[in-house]
């Protein structure tokens, strides 16, 4: 590229390049003069080459923008004075732009100071380039301060200047920014090779400990609940045994901020750091392996854990800690040299992050987690976990244990925990996420399948023979009214599905809903005026509500997401809901979701939390019975 102009621009980040009559030139970030005379370097940089005659040369970098990412690299700026020739930069590859306009009455040897701005515009690109003299004063405007306008051609919407390794950020892979947290002395970078899949971090930073971090961070912004995993090894020996390198979640990129991470250290030890506050003290959980081939850093709502691995064993879990985040957060990787004097380099690879937007597949093996939450969202408990899916939890009409299914069978768990025990359903053996409790307690709705197709069940909620209510199939239960004479379940007849209610003890079943597409998941109000539901009729799904005879069907929700399974709380407050993607179909496992809260006498519904889950999630009413806590179950994919 070749700026015909009497001010010549370079623009190069430690590339040879020449001048018009073949003289070598080298340009590096900094700020340096050449007289003829004098050879050295300005701000420990170095400026080399040939001036023609006596004229000066000047070099500075300045803070560039580009593409809104502030923590580009500057950009080099080099300029001679009019009369000299122009810098040949052809062997870029990069085509002619338009002439700059020169800077008038500039005597021969001024020095001159260049700032570059980079501005994205339909149909091109455009930079914007300041000058001035050295010596003038940068608030005021001098007869020599100009500022020109280049436009640079893109073709179909590629950017020329970004296959410049000077003019460009590398790659940053599933990442989206880079920062040195806590302003270390030293200043680190990463590279990406996408063949192989390595990120090489260089970090430096005294420390990721006490009240206050500095250090490297590549990271992306992210939500609800994360798997981070990754190898990591440091392929230079020496420097401080204690410098690290792994996952980190925080929560702003100040250098006091909240956080958790799982760090390699080059002494082998490694261990899960967590701030719990800001400003306040660092403390950490640490694994019995050394020197670890894996490590994995899990986020599962405030729930952070450390798991690890040696070479060719199984992950191990070595601790989990509460350290309450809200989203979204900032997730990546962390390199800390532990020398505020040294940049050290670690190598990650194997890196995945599961999770954010993360397409899984139902079949895909998971951790399941029963878990507890407070109403404003503050303290979340876990109750149960397991390496197997189960689904769908109920609270006992007395508060003590929950419900779930897994496997086909339904099973007890005490609130504050323990094993889970079977409860006894007799022959039905293929009980699916469809279940709950009558109003009085003494007994249990349930959805089988052994038989073929889904019918409609009760027993006694201390386990029993079922006796079967519907006669029709497939059916699924799903709500109970509150004089627990009615049971309102999604019903498939002539292939469509709707809402139906049915005598408790049998008889005839009532249609209520005939839209077209897709009616699912009622539940009554606790005074028994309503019935809530989910419908596809708008387009995508979407709360409703009716009277218990189908009467007077209004849309409650209005908005771009698709919501499922509403369930009004004991006291008439409150509903609860699921919430997808509104493109997502149906409510598949292995998603990113909400559960989102509204208050039944109108307004705009509030984020509880989010998590990863769908299916077996929040299908049937999870409430307690004082209406402080609800109950649901998240998910995590394991490693095929």
């Amino acid at each position: 590229m070749r700026l015909n102009t009497c001010l010549p621009i370079v623009l190069a980040r430690d590339w040879p390049l020449t001048s018009a009559d073949g003289s070598p030139l080298s340009f590096r970030n900094g700020y340096g003069t050449y007289d003829g005379a004098t050879r050295g370097a300005v701000n420990q940089n170095s400026f080399q080459g040939d001036v023609f005659g006596s004229r000066k040369v000047g070099l500075r970098t300045s803070g560039t923008t580009w593409n809104g990412h502030p923590d580009v690299p500057p950009l080099n700026l080099g300029g001679i004075c009019n009369d000299v020739p122009h810098y040949a930069m052809s062997d870029l590859g990069i085509p002619e732009v338009q002439t700059l306009p020169g800077v008038p009455n500039m005597p021969a040897c001024t020095h001159l100071v260049f700032q570059l701005r980079f501005r994205r515009r339909q149909g091109g690109n455009m930079i914007r380039i300041h000058t001035r003299r050295a010596d003038a004063h940068p608030g005021r405007r001098p007869d020599s301060l100009r500022a020109s306008w280049v436009w640079v051609a893109t073709l179909a919407g590629t950017l020329i200047l970004a296959t410049m390794w000077a003019a460009s950020p590398q790659s940053l892979g599933e990442f989206e920014e880079q920062s040195n947290v806590g302003g270390p002395l030293r200043e680190g970078a990463a590279t990406f090779d996408a063949s192989s899949g390595e990120y090489r971090i260089k970090g430096g930073g005294g420390n990721i400990w006490a009240q206050q971090d500095a250090f490297y961070y590549l990271y992306r912004r992210a939500t609800g609940d994360l798997t981070m995993t990754a190898n990591v090894r440091f392929p230079l020996p020496g420097g401080n045994p204690h410098k690290k390198a792994g996952w980190m979640v925080r929560q702003d990129l100040g250098p006091s901020s909240p956080y958790a991470d799982v760090v390699v250290h080059a002494s082998g030890l490694t261990s899960l750091q967590f701030r719990l506050t800001e400003g306040g003290p660092t403390q950490e959980v640490q694994s019995k392996i050394s020197h670890p081939e894996t490590v994995r850093l899990v986020r599962l709502g405030n729930t952070f854990s450390l798991w690890a691995s040696s070479p060719g064993e199984p992950m191990e879990l070595a601790g989990s800690v509460e350290v309450p985040l809200h989203d979204p957060v900032y997730a990546g990787l962390a390199v800390c040299s532990h020398d505020a004097q040294a940049l050290e380099e670690a190598v990650l690879s194997h890196v995945s992050m599961l999770g954010g937007s993360v397409e899984a597949t139902k079949n895909a093996p998971v951790e399941s987690r029963l878990e507890v939450i407070s109403v404003d969202g503050h303290r979340r408990r876990l109750v149960y976990r397991a390496e197997d899916r189960f689904e769908a939890p109920n609270w006992s009409r007395d508060g003590k244990y929950l419900l779930f299914n897994r496997g086909g069978r339904l099973y007890t768990i005490l609130v504050k925990g323990g094993e889970p025990k079977a409860l006894d359903t007799g022959d039905a053996q293929h009980c699916n996420n469809d279940h709950g409790f009558s109003p009085d307690g003494k007994w249990v709705a349930i959805s089988d399948s052994s038989g073929g197709s889904s019918h409609v069940y009760v027993l006694p909620a201390t386990g029993g023979n079922p006796r079967r209510v519907t006669e029709r199939g497939p059916s699924y239960w799903h709500g109970w009214s509150p004089d627990g004479k009615t049971l309102a379940f999604c019903g498939q007849r002539g292939g469509n599905f709707d809402i139906y209610t049915i005598p408790a003890e049998g008889g005839e079943e009532l249609r209520l809903t005939d839209a077209p597409g897709l009616d699912d998941g009622p539940d009554y109000s606790p005074d028994g005026q309503y019935i809530y539901f989910n419908s596809e009729r708008t387009g995508w799904m979407q709360i409703w509500r009716m009277k218990p005879d189908g009467s007077a069907q209004k849309q409650v929700t209005h908005d771009e997401y698709a919501d499922w399974f509403a369930h009004p709380s004991p006291d008439g407050k409150w509903i609860v809901f699921i919430s997808f993607d509104k493109h997502v179909k149906g409510h598949p496992p292995n998603k990113d979701v909400a559960l989102r809260l509204m208050p039944t006498s109108g307004g705009e519904p509030r984020e509880l939390v989010k998590l990863f889950g769908g299916q077996g999630t929040m299908n049937v009413p999870s409430w307690s019975p004082d209406s402080k806590h609800l109950a649901f179950v998240s998910y995590r994919l394991l490693k095929p």
